[in-house]
């Protein structure tokens, strides 16, 4: 039977985890764990039983970024109508976008690259936008002939240009844009 983890266990990696990510964000992979962990308010001792490895606490970081969309997606689709639910989560990937372009440094540190991670965040990001479109469809606010990736693949292409001034402006642009274009014809 496995063992309960204990709440101030729980709330210790969480806070673990949300200074790490400002670590990582300002600093890149080489962020001092021993500041993380005075940061947090444990010790480092608290922060290696969590997280064995640098590479353990930056997987924590990128994980729970992509959890908080999977989250987001039944919140959402619990309290807007479908098209709104849809519009707020592509609202949110923008976000998760600009985070990730901000730790990407610290990503690409961890040992064999970052593409095992990438890999498992997929389906939990594919999972949630194509729930948020079925149920749009489902409601005919949406078009039967709309593809959920399609749509997570024109956001990701405005993150190739993130390092441009005013990207995650025109990327809020472009949801709205995405969305109006998804709409069934009148």
């Amino acid at each position: 039977m496995e063992r309960k983890t204990r709440s101030d266990a729980q709330r210790n990696r969480e806070r673990l985890v949300e200074v790490a990510k400002e670590a990582f964000t300002r600093s890149g992979a080489d962020a001092s764990l021993d500041e993380i962990a005075k940061q947090a308010g444990v010790g480092a001792g608290t922060l290696y039983r969590h997280f064995p490895t640098r590479d353990d606490l930056i997987e924590a970081v990128f994980r729970g970024e992509v959890e908080k969309l999977a989250v987001a997606q039944r919140r959402l689709s619990e309290t807007l109508v479908p098209i709104e639910a849809l519009r707020a989560w592509m609202l949110l990937f923008v976000d998760y976008i600009a985070q990730k372009q901000l730790i990407a440094p610290a990503l690409n540190s961890i040992v064999g690259g970052p593409s095992r991670i990438y890999e498992r965040s997929r389906a939990l990001i594919f999972n949630a936008i194509d729930a948020l479109v079925k149920r749009a469809v489902k409601t005919g606010e949406i078009r039967k002939d709309v593809d959920p990736f399609d749509l997570l693949r024109a956001l990701v292409g405005v993150s190739h240009v993130s390092w441009s001034p005013g990207w995650q402006e025109s990327a809020r642009r472009l949801v709205d844009i995405l969305i109006k274009g998804s709409r069934p014809s009148k």
